[in-house]
């Protein structure tokens, strides 16, 4: 359409901000960052309505004129969930006030306090509630907003802000509220409705956005609907103007570890691991000393001190509080610091790994150590770390549900109303694999893409179905992942509530990253749960207290059963192919269940035929 700025104002959140930010910094388009609040008639504590349910709370868009309103704005939205959850996120004027600076406001749609009052017949409460926005955000930056989507109130209200605007000095801005992006979007974003409301689109009294024009708009197309009003037109690119928020990526925002006095976090860290070392080898050689040294200096280069010591923290507590932890998983395993400090296990020397598959100069990105703890008492972790860093520097992550192949078709053809049985039976045609799309789906199975090409109904329902393929579908707590940051996590990232009322990021696990908070995982494994349980028991029985770090890892009689495929609750190694698998294998040694675990994967799993030749006969 040839516009050079795009606004995202969804309502009371920020999830999609900087998949937006960046899509259309891609495009060559100025991003403006904004959202459409929920304002509490009264205070954003009372949880009353105030009159008719409809006065639960009006509409406000807020617009981030620069860095500083952008974090407001994130400070506004985070209120409106951990404060003001009525319902709906609300804030009210007490944190509008407190954080106006650097925002532009819009009285928004039919469901702003202006608008809401002008349709009472109580113009003149409109006017002071515009005058009170205007006291808050400051002269010039609080507009009244002008929409027409073929709505008679709308008809009305446009007329009431003209005066307004005269009466007041208030400028205008006329805007479209988009919803989906093409006019034809209009039957996909109406059954999207219903998926989200539990409607079906037959029924009557349901949520819905009639006429068919929240669409975006070319220029001449608004110019046709308010020729009365070009000024406010001119004032939409006015405003984009103004708006310049630029988001930082990749600069890491640590916390800092308390050290003992006397100490920097670079000595104790080096205390901690020297000491470790002595511990772990006998004798301590000068290779050793140049290893860990040489681990040492590229984390310190690399800005991760910090990092270790918290991550050392609280697996010392779960171990000093007889929570089971694991011996290691992933890279982190290939680092000798990581081994020294007992954040890992496994020794890296003995294994021949790679500290530069863990962290790598030439590659900065933040270290991934994902620690596994005894199922029923992770949370306890969780809490110490909340107990030492502050409850409001230590968040659980948002993670989306989306709307998959198999789920999207069911869900259409409820909406649709079509028998569930027939649904179910088109559900099941789309094969069972990770990553599978409809349009896969299509190509590996022919009886679906007959139905498809032949069924006119079937047809509508899967094509539906793939304009609204991949879109979230709910939003859920990610099982592990917790964002522990030097500052309250909503000076970086916006917050929201959980089903279940916890406070979560409203960005995902990647985008953290991306934007340099410490992001740890915190997985809760039911295996390390039956292991800490049998230990206790063992103990209770005869007294004989076991030590698992310090087990023999070729003990034959765990290895011989496991080439009988007795592995039951065994990690890694329950599946019904990797039982097969160790049948054949008949580990002799750790190294052979190694090798298994590795070579079970695409890929490898083609040479698993051969290798099982060669170790059975290395002769041939």
């Amino acid at each position: 359409l040839g516009m050079n700025s795009v606004a995202i104002t969804d309502h009371g959140v920020m999830y999609g901000v900087i998949d937006f930010y960046r899509a259309a910094k891609a495009a060559g388009i100025k991003p403006v960052l904004g959202c459409e609040v929920y304002v509490a008639p009264g205070s954003r504590f009372d949880k009353e309505a105030v009159g008719s349910g409809d006065d639960r709370y009006y509409h406000l868009v807020l617009l981030a004129e620069n860095d500083i309103g952008y974090h407001n704005l994130m400070k506004i939205v985070s209120r409106g969930f951990t404060e003001g959850y009525y319902y709906k996120p609300r804030v009210d004027l007490e944190v509008l006030q407190e954080f106006h600076e650097g925002i532009i406001a819009l009285s928004a749609c039919l469901a702003g306090e202006v608008q809401k009052n002008i349709l009472r017949g109580m113009y003149e409460e409109g006017k002071a509630a515009a005058l009170r926005y205007q006291d808050i955000f400051g002269k010039g930056n609080f507009f009244l907003e002008l929409q027409d989507h073929g709505m008679q109130e709308q008809q009305i209200v446009n007329q009431s802000l003209l005066r307004m605007s005269q009466e007041t000095g208030i400028e205008l801005v006329a805007t479209n509220d988009v919803h989906y992006t093409y006019a034809e979007d209009v039957k996909p974003h109406d059954i999207l409705l219903c998926i989200q409301t539990g409607k079906k689109l037959a029924d009557e009294d349901r949520m819905r956005y009639e006429g068919g024009q929240y669409y975006i708009k070319s220029e001449e197309e608004m110019k046709q609907l308010f020729p009365y009003a070009l000024q406010a037109l001119e004032n939409t690119q006015k405003i984009a103007d103004r708006c310049n928020v630029e988001i930082e990526f990749g600069v890491t925002k640590l916390p800092k570890f308390g050290v003992p006095d006397g100490y920097t976090s670079w000595e104790y860290l080096n205390e901690l691991c020297f000491k470790g070392l002595e511990e772990r080898y006998q004798p301590v050689t000068e290779e050793l000393k140049e290893r860990l040294n040489y681990e040492l200096t590229t984390i310190r280069n690399m800005g991760y001190v910090d990092y270790f010591l918290i991550v050392w923290d609280f697996i010392k507590y779960a171990r000093d509080h007889d929570i089971m932890v694991g011996p290691g998983r992933g890279s982190a395993a290939g680092s000798l610091v990581a081994y020294t400090l007992g954040i890992t296990q496994l020794d890296p020397i003995r294994y021949d790994l790679l500290f530069e598959r863990f962290l790598n100069p030439e590659r900065v990105s933040m270290p991934d150590i994902d620690v596994d703890f005894c199922f029923e008492r992770r949370q306890e972790v969780i809490d110490y770390v909340r107990r030492k860093y502050g409850d409001d520097c230590v968040v659980q992550i948002v993670t989306f549900g989306t709307l998959a192949a198999r789920g999207v078709i069911r869900d259409v053809g409820r909406v649709m109303d079509l028998p569930y049985a027939q649904v179910d039976t088109i559900a099941k045609m789309i094969p069972q694999e990770l990553n599978i799309t409809i349009d896969k789906a299509l190509q590996m199975n022919p009886e679906f893409k007959k139905v498809y090409e032949e069924d006119k109904e079937i047809h509508e329902l899967i094509d539906t179905a793939k304009r609204l393929e991949g879109l979230p579908r709910h939003t859920s707590m990610h099982a592990a992942g917790v964002v522990i940051s030097q500052k309250d996590v909503s000076e970086y990232v916006p917050l929201s509530r959980a089903s279940d009322g916890s406070i979560v990021t409203q960005f995902t696990m990647t985008t953290l990253e991306e934007l340099g908070l410490l992001k740890m995982d915190f997985l809760g494994l039911r295996t390390l749960t039956v292991i800490q349980n049998a230990v206790h028991l063992v103990e209770q029985d005869t007294g004989v207290k076991l030590d698992m770090q310090h087990i023999d890892y070729n003990d034959k009689k765990v290895l011989d059963s496991l080439g009988t495929g007795h592995s039951d609750g065994v990690f890694q190694l329950e599946s019904a192919g990797m039982k097969n698998f160790m049948k054949e294998l008949k580990p002799q040694s750790l190294e052979d269940v190694i090798a298994g675990i590795s070579l079970y994967r695409p890929g490898p799993m083609d040479f698993i035929p051969q290798y099982i030749r060669g170790k059975n006969r290395p002769d041939t």
